[in-house]
């Protein structure tokens, strides 16, 4: 089995939130953020898309030409660093899943299994989180939404391809360190939390509204559901603090050093959730003095790119 390309997006499962809602005026999911010496951008990414999603709007792909550097939170191309980070999230034998979720909710998995076309001897030595992470990332390719045509890989390949750098906030090993962090206890708890929300179908609504919501360029929304999902699934509100909310202070030291400190213009692409509402990077760049503004989308204009 091939577990690349899911351990490159773990980090998107608190980000699929967000109800579907109509919208008078069209954003891109991207700010542009300007200091006394610099600017730079931020661009909300979806970890899974489709073909027809690309190019991305006109106003997203000029703030990547007009950057010399693409920022992202890990680097999903360095597949060396991936298979071998990847180990963390595996028991090694004897141990297996069963052995750390109760029984009721290994059997609860097993019967979902067959949704996905996935075995059982697939996730046998998966630590908790990831065996249901790879379940969530089965349901958005089921909804049409696949993880190896999502926005920030689709990135990372234009970077290459133009031999523009790529900067991590984060990095692949810490990631997975990060992942593997989480005590017996939490892991059950979100274990049994996501497969009731695969269960009742709250997934799917997640993903239809999620893609909605970015494509008009919502944040409110976006922050709005992910409270809703977090009422309705155990485990999921404190998860979303431990993997989002608690490195932002991190994050902003390194963007402030990148507006502050250097010339060079950086495109940063991140979960689209770690943009939104007063704990989200755009409002504590706003906070910290630095002009922010969100850039506006004539539908008009995006018809004739």
């Amino acid at each position: 089995m091939h577990l690349t390309p899911f351990f490159s997006r773990l980090r998107w499962v608190i980000a699929v939130a967000a109800l579907a809602a109509g919208s008078a005026h069209a954003q891109n999911f991207l700010w542009e953020v300007t200091s006394l010496a610099n600017r730079a951008y931020l661009f909300g990414t979806l970890h899974a898309g489709r073909k027809d999603w690309y190019p991305l709007p006109r106003a997203v792909e000029e703030a990547l030409a007009d950057s010399q550097v693409l920022v992202v939170e890990a680097d999903i191309s360095k597949m060396k660093e991936m298979a071998e980070s990847s180990e963390a999230t595996l028991y090694k034998p004897p141990d297996s899943l069963r052995h750390h979720v109760t029984p009721a909710d290994y059997a609860r998995l097993l019967k979902l299994l067959p949704r996905y076309r996935i075995s059982e001897s697939e996730v046998a030595r998966m630590k908790p989180f990831m065996a249901v992470s790879l379940l969530v990332f089965s349901e958005w390719a089921r909804q049409g939404y696949v993880p190896q045509l999502g926005v920030d890989a689709y990135l990372i390949a234009k970077a290459h391809a133009e031999k523009k750098p790529v900067v991590e906030l984060e990095g692949v090993e810490n990631q997975m360190r990060m992942m593997d962090s989480l005590t017996d206890a939490e892991s059950r708890t979100l274990f049994a939390g996501t497969l009731g929300a695969l269960e009742s179908g709250l997934t799917a609504e997640q993903i239809r509204g999620m893609v909605e919501a970015w494509q008009v360029g919502d944040p409110a929304l976006m922050l709005e559901v992910a409270r809703r999902y977090n009422e309705r699934v155990n485990g999921a509100a404190e998860f979303e603090e431990k993997f989002v909310w608690s490195h932002h202070d991190a994050m902003l030291a390194r963007i402030e050093g990148y507006l502050n400190e250097t010339k060079a213009r950086h495109f940063i692409a991140v979960g689209a959730l770690h943009l939104a509402g007063p704990r989200g990077l755009v409002e504590q760049l706003r906070a910290r003095g630095y002009m922010v503004r969100q850039i506006f989308v004539d539908p008009r204009g995006e018809k004739q790119k």
